[in-house]
């Protein structure tokens, strides 16, 4: 690991404490993201595109495993100042009560997956992944949110380690890591003035960001209910 992927992971572990000591729910995202994104983008404008890589990649680990332990252990739940976090909190503790939701229906995830996606593409390509990055931190801080609050809740820590985080959505953090990264270069590119030889020098990566979005599709309506269910046995009655 380079010097500078180790500063990634400290700045990273400490933008939670930061952030959520200072209260400001759109301040952590911009906090988690700044290290991240000056990080990938001196990369890709040394022509480092493999580091840059590394580097969203690592970032994404960091914000899962930071985001999750401090949101476990801060004195008082954080969800007020998660974005998003208490509503997506309910909404997964619903499903996995009731079996109700998105999460489980194909007919109901893959629409929203395919609104978010082409979403995160366009503004990858139109901002630079500015914009799309910090949405990833946003999506990480409130799936975070979820994993800690299942342990808040009672449930026993070695079934919030193996069922918190999801396969399918670990496939989809990592795909979109990828897309952020090589689609960022057509602007990034004009802006640095570096020599871009097109999104055919990416397409490696582009292909297998693309079998990790379809592993997440296939994989969350194959294991969905049956997660949901082994949850469901572990968090207590309220």
């Amino acid at each position: 690991m380079k010097r500078s992927d180790g500063v990634l992971v400290l700045l990273t572990a400490l933008s939670y404490p930061l952030g959520l000591a200072l209260g400001w729910r759109f301040l952590l995202p911009l906090l988690n993201t700044l290290p991240a994104y000056v990080l990938m983008a001196r990369r890709l404008c040394a022509g480092d595109r493999a580091g840059a890589l590394r580097a969203t990649l690592l970032w994404a680990v960091a914000l899962g495993l930071c985001g999750t332990a401090s949101f476990m252990f801060w004195p008082h739940d954080p969800g007020e100042t998660i974005l998003n976090g208490v509503a997506y909190r309910d909404q997964m503790f619903h499903w996995i009560r009731t079996g109700e939701g998105s999460e489980g229906d194909v007919r109901l995830f893959l629409p929203q997956h395919l609104v978010h996606l082409g979403a995160f593409l366009a503004l990858s390509v139109l901002t630079a992944s500015v914009v799309s990055i910090s949405m990833g931190a946003v999506l990480m801080n409130y799936m975070s949110y979820y994993v800690a609050s299942l342990a808040r809740a009672g449930v026993p820590l070695g079934t919030v380690v193996l069922f918190g985080w999801q396969p399918w959505a670990i496939a989809r953090v990592a795909s979109f890591c990828a897309l952020g990264t090589v689609l960022s270069e057509p602007l990034l590119s004009r802006v640095c003035g570096y020599r871009y030889e097109g999104l055919r020098a990416a397409r490696r990566v582009i292909a297998i960001a693309a079998a990790g979005i379809l592993a997440d599709w296939l994989l969350k309506a194959l294991l969905a209910p049956q997660w949901g269910l082994t949850l469901r046995a572990a968090l207590p009655a309220h």
